[in-house]
């Protein structure tokens, strides 16, 4: 039953500590609320990753159209021809960025493979580029453990125009039967997920219907191979969902908690889930029995238009600088993991001007987190776990960001809270909000300045386990 309780930040701090000393006083995980697992812990905890999306199209002639992709397949293979590719480029970029993971479309709605499969012969098998010897998921994956990302494949099952498969099913352009598409793809994901390590990712492109919708057992072959991977997604089971835009973006609040195990599984949930602009996915369910966290994601090149490949002359859709920085904000600022499409042009590389805008943004969020005005963390066994809530702040110094963070180890609790200040020997409040989750990054109206900060949880779901709290000052010059 939730508990409705003003807490003093002296009582808080008192709890809190009462919690992390004694394991009888620890607030039990007794079924009342969902907890993540080590997998989505650590999804939620990377806060950032990218998306390289590379595929046949990217060397050919003429712009890419989805809706054209899906349907008419190439018939040759000799125009992919990238002679600088480098995946080590991607992935410093990446990483100069900030990401933490980064994922590569293996395979997408053309049907080619961009890795060395002894399943399907329409892979890099089938170039002359390379000597048809060259792997780029194996690179790639390399290129992700030598510069200290974690690896991420998105796979597609549901188009494939090479074998003239359309929203999970068999046409009758295919040459295959239902059944022979579907050990294909089984025989594809194991090889995935056993030659080339771990993976910290698997992303299903639009879903993978398993055996009981008549398609393949691909959640089955991660879980034997894969057990600690993050599984995005089919209709059994979603570590995480979308966050119901490509904008990069999700609205506050953002809770990590949904009402289903999975999106889309069953009629009433896909009403649900796609009513009022999928209003459900971008909020979540403060009150939901599953653990499942959002995804921000967007495509760089997203301003004034839409690429998720990279198309010749499009410099134009990179995003500006401040765009990119508020997107971070109201994606890992609001509860939710930010994932950036990047898109290697037909030599094989990143273009400079994305390279130079993935810098920029990296330096940004950076400077925006480099020097606290205050921050308060309480250790127990060397781990952030429960924080203090109250901050003694330095004199004459402003802030006009406040972080909070829980331990969401432990679930979400907090409910309500407010955040206050001290001048002059009394309180007063500067904001307020409900969900805090793995982060909030409260970007406050004007500056502030104070003897102390405060956060009070007016609202909670049993014992509210705060992690961390900081005040920062975001304003840059210009």
């Amino acid at each position: 039953m939730k508990t409705t309780t003003r807490f003093t930040a002296a009582c808080l701090t008192a709890c809190l500590a009462a919690c992390a000393a004694s394991p009888s006083l620890r607030p039990k995980d007794d079924g009342w609320a969902p907890l993540p697992t080590k997998a989505q812990l650590a999804w939620q905890e990377a806060e950032f990753g990218v998306v390289f999306h590379y595929d046949l199209h990217t060397c050919a002639d003429g712009r890419y159209v989805q809706s054209k992709n899906r349907v008419t397949a190439f018939q040759a293979t000799d125009h992919f021809t990238p002679e600088e590719l480098d995946t080590d480029q991607w992935v410093r970029a990446a990483k100069a960025a900030g990401a933490r993971f980064a994922i590569l479309t293996a395979s997408h709605e053309t049907g080619f493979r961009l890795w060395q499969s002894d399943a399907n012969p329409f892979c890099l098998k089938a170039v002359e580029w390379g000597d048809g010897e060259r792997d780029i998921l194996a690179e790639f994956h390399a290129s992700c453990l030598r510069h200290g990302i974690k690896p991420g494949v998105y796979l597609g099952t549901r188009w494939n125009a090479k074998l003239g498969v359309y929203d999970f099913k068999v046409t009758e352009r295919s040459t295959m039967t239902q059944d022979e598409y579907n050990r294909l793809i089984e025989e594809e994901v194991t090889e995935i997920c056993t030659r080339y390590g771990d993976w910290f990712e698997f992303w299903f492109d639009g879903g993978a219907h398993g055996p009981a919708q008549g398609g393949p057992d691909v959640l089955g072959i991660v879980e034997e191979h894969q057990p600690e991977a993050v599984f995005y997604h089919n209709l059994e089971r979603a570590d995480a969902r979308w966050g119901g835009s490509e904008s990069g973006t999700v609205p506050y609040p953002c809770w990590a908690t949904f009402p289903y195990r999975a999106t889309g599984a069953g009629e009433t949930a896909r009403a649900e889930i796609g009513a009022n602009g999928f209003a459900l996915l971008k909020t979540g369910d403060p009150d939901g029995d599953y653990w499942l966290p959002a995804m921000s994601d967007a495509p760089l090149r997203g301003h004034g238009g839409h690429e998720w490949f990279w198309e010749p002359g499009d410099e134009r859709l990179i995003y500006p600088l401040e765009r990119l920085v508020d997107m971070y904000c109201r994606s890992v600022g609001h509860n939710s993991t930010l994932i950036l499409g990047l898109t290697p042009d037909d030599r094989g590389l990143l273009p400079d001007a994305d390279v130079a805008r993935l810098h920029e943004l990296g330096a940004a969020v950076e400077s925006m987190f480099a020097n606290p005005v205050a921050v308060s963390v309480a250790r127990a066994q060397g781990t952030m776990v429960d924080g203090m809530v109250e901050l003694a702040l330095p004199a004459a110094r402003e802030f006009d960001a406040v972080v909070l963070q829980e331990d969401i180890r432990k679930g979400e609790r907090v409910r309500a809270y407010e955040l206050q200040v001290l001048r002059a020997g009394e309180w007063s409040t500067i904001g307020e909000g409900t969900c805090i989750g793995h982060k909030r990054i409260h970007c406050l109206e004007s500056p502030q300045s104070g003897e102390a900060l405060r956060l009070v949880v007016t609202d909670s779901k049993g014992v509210p386990c705060i992690r961390f709290i900081g005040a920062y000052w975001f304003a840059r010059e210009g």
